[in-house]
């Protein structure tokens, strides 16, 4: 780096990222794919916080980096570990620095040769996310650098503008729509996607909802999406659909509107195992509270899948929002014979 500042000693990613001289922006991509304050991000790597969206034990982040003379960003797509409280594993945060640095030296956004490559691409910590959390990650990064979108965005709009030829989706790219979604706030666009929503073919509503899990958008469109979703819960044979639609409420589910359809949806005698599954994986923050996390807990022992239990509960309880009702939940003396028994099962196998 500097002659005061050795690579030795760089302590942290942050640091490793300002000494370089880079611009740089954070995105948790776990769960969902949100900004992450530079400011929680330095508390999270000195253990001074929990990781906010912990997935499976790990921090998915992806890390937006470019110098001033330069607006195409540089990507590091990471994958470290948490402790069982959910704190960064310093050690591995460390070694993903040292390879970095091994690398690289002081110039991040250097031309690599094969070597350095070789070094980059054998990092552990490095891995691939899904092609659509790419897309919307791709997209997110594009409005905060106030960037152009894709060639793909202006063809998806006008899909939506003209209002007819609804099966006429071929032009369409998931890159566009992300594109469109990350943009839902500019122009008209909520209200477009709203006419819209009531026509679209599977094949372009299943995607939309993917990009909107990742985005808050306007009461309206969530009240639209609450409506279909109720629609969709009605019939058996929309399963998929209901699923589809419940993603597209993820990064919303705290609002008060999408509370109640889940508050609904776990007052039924029945839930499927992929609603479920996506509940606690997506939609989370509408758990945060006693009595919906417990009725949640039951449903899942209804299932009669215990092994499905113990990863969710395990997973559920890694989260820092989630974990002091998961442990409110476990001691309340409202708990079934089935959740005090399935409880002591998972406490007996750690």
């Amino acid at each position: 780096m500097t002659d005061t500042a050795p690579a030795a000693n760089i302590a942290t990613l942050s640091e490793l990222l300002k000494l370089s001289g880079s611009q740089y922006r954070l995105y948790d991509i776990g769960r969902l794919v949100s900004k992450l304050p530079k400011e929680q991000f330095e508390k999270v790597e000195l253990n001074q916080l929990p990781y906010p969206t912990p997935t499976q034990g790990c921090a998915c982040i992806a890390i937006a980096f470019w110098q001033k003379q330069s607006s195409q960003p540089y990507l590091w797509l990471l994958k470290l570990p948490l402790d069982e409280h959910g704190l960064l594993n310093q050690g591995a945060r460390n070694h993903f620095i040292a390879i970095i640095v091994e690398a690289l030296g002081a110039d991040l956004t250097q031309e690599t040769s094969k070597k350095q490559e070789e070094l980059l691409s054998s990092n552990p910590y490095l891995f691939t996310p899904a092609q659509y959390k790419l897309a919307s990650l791709n997209s997110k990064i594009k409005v905060d650098l106030k960037q152009q979108p894709s060639a793909y965005f202006s063809p998806f709009k006008q899909y939506l503008s003209h209002g007819s030829d609804w099966n006429n989706w071929q032009a369409v790219g998931v890159q566009g729509i992300t594109d469109f979604i990350a943009r839902i706030k500019h122009d008209n666009h909520s209200e477009l996607l709203l006419n819209a929503l009531p026509h679209l073919p599977d094949e372009v509503l299943s995607p939309v909802c993917s990009a909107l899990e990742n985005e808050q958008y306007p009461v309206d469109l969530i009240d639209a999406l609450v409506v279909a979703l109720e629609s969709a819960l009605t019939s058996p044979q929309t399963s998929t659909k209901a699923m589809q639609l419940l993603r597209a409420l993820a990064a919303n589910s705290h609002h008060i509107h999408v509370k109640k359809i889940i508050e609904q949806l776990l007052s039924k005698q029945q839930v499927s195992s992929e609603l479920l599954i996506t509940l606690s994986g997506r939609c989370w923050q509408a758990l945060a509270d006693e009595k919906m996390l417990m009725c949640y807990f039951e449903h899942l022992l209804r299932n009669n899948d215990l092994p499905l239990f113990s990863s969710i509960f395990k997973d559920l309880a890694t989260i820092p929002l989630i974990r002091p009702v998961a442990f409110q939940c476990i001691r309340s003396e409202n708990r079934s014979p089935a959740l005090a028994q399935a409880i002591g099962q998972l406490f007996s196998q750690t």
